[in-house]
């Protein structure tokens, strides 16, 4: 559950800067934690078809349920994939990173067998990946560049 929270930050007596935040609420906790992840295919072999596409992001977002973590936009071209989410602090980063890699390769392998022919030693994501902290850029920044990503 979000809400949108306007906090204020005095710079000095006369600066007054309001900052909207949309917070997520724990039993002891405040937080607005926000990511941006992006992943390869192995080998930047373009197999993210519309289809392909289509069905990594439902299994993505079945893995962010399963973590308690909401997805915020998701886009991908033919062969990377974009993910904004807002995550727990109890939840460790990477651990959801390698399980939305490992689950989405393993059902798009079985789902789509074509795909192994491109990817030939059995990896459908490079073992690198970026992620960061959305806290430097607006989120509606990188929403509008997470959902231009097809354009």
């Amino acid at each position: 559950m979000h809400r949108r929270i306007c906090l204020t930050l005095f710079i000095s007596s006369t600066i007054i800067i309001p900052m909207k935040y949309n917070l997520d609420k724990g039993n002891h906790s405040v937080y607005c934690l926000q990511f941006h992840y992006v992943a390869c295919v192995k080998y930047r072999q373009k197999v993210l078809t519309d289809t392909i596409s289509a069905r990594l992001k439902a299994i993505n977002l079945d893995v962010a349920k399963a973590f308690g973590i909401e997805i915020i936009e998701q886009e991908t071209t033919i062969d990377h994939i974009h993910i904004l989410f807002s995550s727990k602090p109890q939840i460790q980063p990477s651990k959801f990173v390698n399980s939305l890699k490992s689950v989405s390769a393993r059902l798009l392998f079985r789902e789509f067998p074509e795909v192994k022919k491109k990817l030939w030693e059995g990896h459908f994501w490079s073992p690198s990946y970026f992620l960061a902290s959305t806290g430097q850029v607006t989120l509606e920044d990188l929403k509008r560049y997470v959902e231009n990503q097809n354009a």
